[in-house]
């Protein structure tokens, strides 16, 4: 049924559609992260509320096809537990849509939103929708929902229209999403909200709807860029964030597209900010959105990861794991959360020893839209984003880049292949073209072409593969000759590339300490 709601959001009244039964709830049993992991429904945007003696998350629900790179998302869903360290959930798919809550709303985009219970007992979904008919620039609107209970019925708390957008309560110039709420102890109500690096706080009346006091601009949280958290512990003040401070040496992330978990604190629910640092590192998904609770006296991060089958940065899905703190320092910190996965069949043999060298490059330190370890992370993409691949654009490419592979100890190759990107076609001098040539060379006492080395392909989207006799070294480099045309020179992009041993074996393992340089 649920597939045909947008046919009946046009012919029944947003009332009705309010009342609409949700799917009916399933019982998952997992092993670990992520929590809804065959690959049937994505979840994504977590916002974790503790009722009673169950632990609840709220999440939008991904929809996209592997190679479409947006963000198709119709509806929100559930997932509850009553101890999470055990594995057993109940999934309630569809509990919301945008156009069944908010007339004014159009269908799509359930971005991420939060539920809070109020002091009168009942539920408030904060919901970033696009309006209807919307005059501003930007079209997300901030809308409040009410039920007696988390899986709703979901009714418009105020259904005049959103209660912030580009036009109310005042003007203002950023899109509107990624709501936070939290009721403080004394009963006041305090939302925050933004993205691409803008954030925005306010009181809220008792009534959890209407604007009290000023909409404040939000600094001081170093490398903000979206997917604000409020929560409070032990009279501190706490926002967690997505981070995009990107950097070779960035203690966040180093490729721009990536994000971290970075939080700061305060002494007050509005500030001023302190940042205080990372609390998780980059995931598999590009983006990064989590959210923190204390549930039956132990703290969880929920989080979004692309590790359930078939994900990817627009097919994620939610984690969580324990968050510890060190009460030692004042404010307490939040320590590192290290991320988990459930365990899966042991990795099959592969001749690809490359997943066990430390990758590096000519252009080092890499443009921050790529990622070096993307070379040799074992997956090729429908549609790569940046970070997916390492490339040499930025408007000024070198000429003859090349990429290079060292292992701790020496290694026999009988062959190499390359899966190269390109969003323009060959011969040309712009964007990212693939190479007009490119050889493999090897480490012996001084770079030396791979002797007997043939069939350098350079078309993009496929594997080219290349065979040699035999070859035992500790080194390898793939050196390109760079795209050109009238004087321009095109970027060169990689998604993957592996070194092939004569026989398969077990995956090695990435090394975790430094390699050292090829002539040592």
């Amino acid at each position: 049924m649920m597939r045909y709601l947008p046919l009946l959001a046009v012919l029944l009244p947003s009332a009705l559609l309010a009342q609409t039964a949700p799917e009916t709830p399933e019982t998952i049993e997992t092993r670990g992260n992520p929590v809804l992991s065959d690959g049937r429904y994505y979840s994504t945007d977590p916002a974790p509320l503790v009722d009673g003696d169950t632990l609840w998350i709220l999440a939008g629900r991904d929809e996209a096809p592997a190679d479409v790179n947006d963000f198709i998302m119709n509806e929100w869903q559930l997932l509850s537990t009553t101890d999470p360290a055990k594995g057993t959930w109940r999934h309630y798919p569809a509990v919301a849509r945008p156009e069944a809550v908010f007339a004014w709303a159009e269908p799509g985009r359930a971005y991420a939103g939060q539920i809070v219970k109020a002091r009168n007992g009942r539920f408030y979904l904060y919901a970033p929708v696009l309006q209807r008919d919307g005059k501003a620039k930007d079209r997300f609107a901030i809308g409040v929902a009410v039920a007696d209970r988390p899986t709703g019925p979901w009714r418009d708390a105020h259904p005049s229209g959103p209660i912030i957008s580009q036009d109310v309560p005042v003007a203002n110039d950023i899109q509107n999403i990624d709501p936070t709420v939290l009721v403080d102890d004394d009963g006041r109500v305090y939302i925050y909200w933004g993205t691409f690096g803008q954030l925005r706080g306010m009181e809220l009346s008792a009534d959890m709807v209407t604007p009290k006091g000023k909409e404040r601009t939000i600094d001081g949280l170093t490398g903000f860029f979206e997917a604000p958290w409020l929560m409070k512990r032990k009279g501190v003040y706490y926002m967690l964030y997505a981070g995009n401070n990107a950097g070779p040496d960035s203690p966040c992330t180093p490729a721009h597209y990536h994000a971290c978990q970075a939080y700061g604190t305060a002494r007050s629910p509005l500030g001023p900010w302190t940042y205080r640092g990372v609390l998780l590192k980059p995931v598999s998904s590009t983006t990064s959105h989590a959210g923190a609770v204390e549930f039956k006296g132990q703290w969880w991060l929920a989080y979004h990861t692309a590790d359930a089958a078939g994900g990817g940065h627009f097919r994620r899905s939610v984690a969580i794991d324990r968050m510890e703190w060190d009460d030692s320092v004042s404010p307490p910190m939040i320590r590192m959360v290290t991320p988990t996965r459930a365990p899966g069949p042991p990795p099959a043999p592969t001749r690809n020893v490359a997943l066990g060298a430390v990758a590096s490059a000519s252009n080092e330190p890499i443009p921050t839209q790529y990622w070096i370890r993307a070379l040799n992370d074992g997956r090729v993409r429908a549609a790569p984003l940046p970070p997916d691949m390492w490339g040499t654009w930025t408007g000024t490419n070198p000429p003859r880049p090349w990429i290079e592979y060292r292992w701790p100890a020496p290694v026999t190759l009988t062959g190499s292949r390359l899966y190269l990107f390109a969003d323009q076609p060959a011969g040309s001098g712009e964007g990212i073209a693939p190479p007009a040539a490119w050889h493999l060379e090897y480490f012996d006492r001084g770079w030396k072409p791979v002797p007997g080395a043939g069939g350098y392909g350079t078309a993009a989207g496929a594997w080219q593969e290349v065979r040699f006799p035999a070859v035992t070294t500790r080194c390898l480099r793939a050196v390109f000759d760079a795209s050109q045309a009238k004087g321009s020179v095109a970027g060169v992009g990689v998604q993957e590339w592996e070194a092939l041993a004569p026989e398969a074996a077990p995956p090695r393992a990435r090394p975790e300490g430094p390699v050292p340089p090829c002539g040592d």
